[in-house]
């Protein structure tokens, strides 16, 4: 591994949608101090988050986990704490005044601390020109470099630790499954379902019922329960099964981070939300449907829209525009049946699409590489 200098670094991270800013801030952290030798500090407001995906963490307000120092952020922090080298300010969350104010001493002082705005994931074409923009503090006159993850060689790349791709390659899917309680129906297309809640999934579970190939679908606990539960008229929880036609639905926990990684591994096809589970859908090589997070007047359209013309170069063949109208029929909550039955006519297609983008994006260099490239690269 390169020798680079060792720095501090501050996370600041918010939760807002569900889990999704924390497990982007979570798998950053460790990677930082895992891989690059780095000492990290996570802030974040909500700590029973960080829970939900990596029980190891305890609701305390300091702790040591994975080689992370993860402090609960609350409303005020003391007058003593130490500004880091790094200030990392995850999805434009608003670092607390009293630690700019730090940081404005350390920069009259010559010392200013390597200020970035880590922002969301997107696939639109404005985000190459704006990554590592850098902006001016108007009151201070310190620097913050806008940070932006992304798909191309002129971004800042995706999160994806050094050990990931072999560890998904020497998987062994049966033991695993049956650690979480899953025995997979005889030649069933098994099917992870993690999403927001949806009014398409009548359709899709109705699709799946009178398929000629047999489904058998994981929940792992989350909002698409209720939209499930509905379509069905069940009350399922977690441990339920529910069976009809050729659909066997299971209800599985909500699983740790770790764990998830290897669900997507398991599973056939992945129906996945937001941008951590998305991000790891991609490198677990295996085709995939993503509910992106919804904006009002079909903001996230756009923003699914630039992914695809990305993921399937711009609606190049048939099997390209099936995926397309797949993924879009989902987004807007519309019948599922005809877009399922004719993207799955085309599954050899569609795994070998999936694999051949894993390998694409394995070719450049990844998030937490490129963060502490930049940073050791910075003058003080």
């Amino acid at each position: 591994m390169q020798s680079i200098a060792v720095k501090n670094w501050d996370i600041f991270c918010r939760v807002i949608d569900n889990f999704g800013d924390i497990g982007v801030c979570w798998r950053l952290a460790r990677q930082l101090a895992a891989e690059h030798n780095q000492q990290v500090r996570l802030w974040v407001d909500d700590v029973d988050s960080l829970i939900r995906i990596w029980p190891q963490a305890q609701s305390l307000d300091q702790q040591l986990i994975a080689g992370v120092n993860v402090c609960r952020w609350h409303s005020e922090l003391a007058q003593d704490e130490q500004v880091a080298d790094v200030v990392i300010e995850a999805f434009a969350c608003e670092i607390p005044a009293i630690y700019i104010d730090k940081m404005a001493e350390l920069k009259q002082r010559g010392r200013a601390p390597v200020w970035i705005n880590l922002d969301y994931l997107s696939a639109e074409s404005w985000v190459e020109d704006c990554h590592r923009m850098p902006s001016t503090h108007p009151s201070t006159g310190l620097r913050k470099t806008f940070f932006f993850p992304g798909f191309t060689p002129r971004t800042g790349g995706l999160l994806r630790e050094q050990s990931l791709i072999s560890a998904r390659d020497n998987f062994h899917i049966a033991p695993w499954l049956n650690t979480i309680g899953v025995a997979p129906q005889p030649d069933a297309l098994l099917v992870s379902l993690f999403a927001y809640e949806n009014p398409a999934i009548g359709s899709l579970l109705s699709t799946w019922v009178n398929s000629s190939t047999p489904v058998h679908c994981l929940v792992p606990n989350g909002k698409i329960l209720s939209s499930i539960n509905r379509a069905t008229e069940q009350a399922l929880k977690v441990g339920d099964s529910y069976t009809l036609g050729n659909l066997h639905l299971q209800v599985i926990p909500f699983i740790t981070q770790t764990e998830y990684d290897q669900l997507l591994w398991a599973c056939d096809i992945n129906f996945v939300r937001g941008e951590d589970s998305f991000v790891r859908a991609q490198w677990a090589g295996k085709p995939m449907v993503w509910h992106i997070y919804p904006q009002d007047e079909e903001a996230h359209i756009t923003k699914l829209t630039a992914f695809l013309d990305l993921y399937t170069q711009s609606n190049q063949s048939h099997f390209e525009a099936s995926l397309r109208q797949l993924w879009l029929v989902w987004n807007r909550g519309e019948n599922m049946a005809a877009a399922w039955q004719e993207l799955l006519t085309q599954r050899d297609k569609w795994q070998r699409h999936s694999r051949d983008w894993c390998n694409a994006l394995c070719q450049q260099p990844d998030l937490a590489k490129q963060l502490v490239d930049f940073c050791t690269n910075q003058p003080g």
